[in-house]
């Protein structure tokens, strides 16, 4: 039973980037994964945009989304930093930095590489009787490295592989069972295309599967393993350019979750129930990806951008998730202003629905910074 409770403690603060509306006399089937800072928007000018970022023009932070939209960059090398203090409302030591860039051989491939970094704070652990026993700095990060190439003029693919570590409490050790921290390894593959004109007007698309990975766990229980967020996302966007001097963008996407919703828990069967909780646990990945399709774990975003000379942006954005993928829903503002080789750019998102008030996610900021180090010729 202690057991049970701590690793639900686990995936309590594992979860805690989100927020899950669902009515006590309407029970819905959640789709929970491990490691939900992966779906977090690392990106402050994407942040701005209701978090589409698949189909937009490249940057230093494209590796979070579409890789393949790097070849397609206007400069031959980039670094993007974004700093996002998470759940600020509820806590003021949680937060993520994200560091990303690229470096292009030619004008048709590059190299890419990131890291993500997400800090929890500080938390007193407890036993199933609440009684204290230490405290801990959960924290998790991945690590990616990407190569990315164009296979015509206007369409490219990408391929990157992610090393996850998640150490949420890790040392900690309840009735003979130790805790440690979770590692996994993922891929991304990312196809983009791109058919603007010399004037940056056009359509952009793209297809990004991403996380598509191991389990994660937490103990030495393999049988306990839980699934990392794998996703496939589709996005296209248009620019219109006007004058040379003024861009506007729209940008939309739909995110799906490639995790299978859990069983259902029946007081009437509890051994059925403790089937299916087996077979859950226990099918391959790869099944999984394709067993995800019966559930309902969307995601769609919209996102709009107005940019004069190429030097100041300022962006909108809606981002509304299905009841199965959690039921977040919010609205996004953001701004980007260009100095020579630095673009700065900053983000905030307001929680839309019912108890706005009182959702952790509100007034959440994003602020990001991007060197262009090599304008390409």
């Amino acid at each position: 039973m202690k057991q049970k409770n701590v690793k639900a403690l686990v995936c309590a603060i594992a979860c805690s980037s989100f927020l899950i509306t669902a009515k006590a006399q309407d029970p819905i089937n959640i789709v929970t994964t491990a490691v939900p800072f992966l779906r977090i928007s690392p990106d402050a000018r994407s942040g701005g945009m209701g978090d589409a970022g698949i189909a937009l023009t490249p940057d230093a932070s494209s590796g979070y989304w579409d890789l393949a939209k790097t070849p397609f960059a206007s400069s031959s090398s980039a670094i993007g930093v974004t700093y996002t203090p998470w759940l600020k409302d509820i806590a003021q030591d949680v937060y993520m930095i994200a560091l990303s860039g690229y470096h292009k051989l030619d004008d048709d491939q590059a190299f890419s590489a990131g890291i993500r970094y997400f800090n929890l704070g500080q938390i007193q652990f407890t036993d199933a009787q609440g009684n204290p026993l230490n405290t801990g700095r959960p924290r998790e990060f991945a690590v990616d490295l990407g190569y990315s190439r164009k296979i015509s003029s206007t369409l490219g693919v990408g391929v990157a592989l992610r090393y996850i570590n998640s150490a949420l409490a890790s040392g900690l050790s309840i009735n003979g069972v130790s805790y440690k921290a979770g590692n996994a390894i993922a891929a991304d593959i990312s196809l983009f295309g791109d058919n603007r004109n010399d004037d940056g007007q056009g359509l952009t698309y793209g297809l990004a599967f991403s996380n598509l990975g191991s389990k994660i766990g937490y103990t030495d229980n393999a049988a306990t393993k839980d699934y990392i967020p794998a996703n496939l996302g589709i996005g296209v966007g248009y620019t219109w350019s006007i004058q040379d001097e003024h861009k506007f963008t729209l940008a939309a996407e739909v995110n799906k979750l490639l995790v299978p919703a859990p069983p259902v828990y029946n007081p009437d069967d509890t051994t059925g129930f403790e089937q299916e909780l087996d077979d859950y646990h226990t099918q391959s990945v790869f099944s999984s990806w394709f067993k995800s399709f019966s559930d309902n774990a969307y995601a769609g975003s919209i996102g709009a951008e107005y940019t004069y000379n190429d030097q100041f942006s300022i962006r909108a954005g809606y981002y509304k998730e299905s009841k199965q993928a959690g039921n977040r829903s919010f609205f996004t503002a953001g701004v980007g202003v260009k100095y020579q080789i630095f673009t700065f750019n900053f983000s905030y998102l307001a929680p839309s629905g019912n108890g706005i008030t009182r959702n952790p996610l509100s007034n959440t900021l994003r602020f990001g910074v991007l060197f262009d180090l090599e304008p390409q010729q």
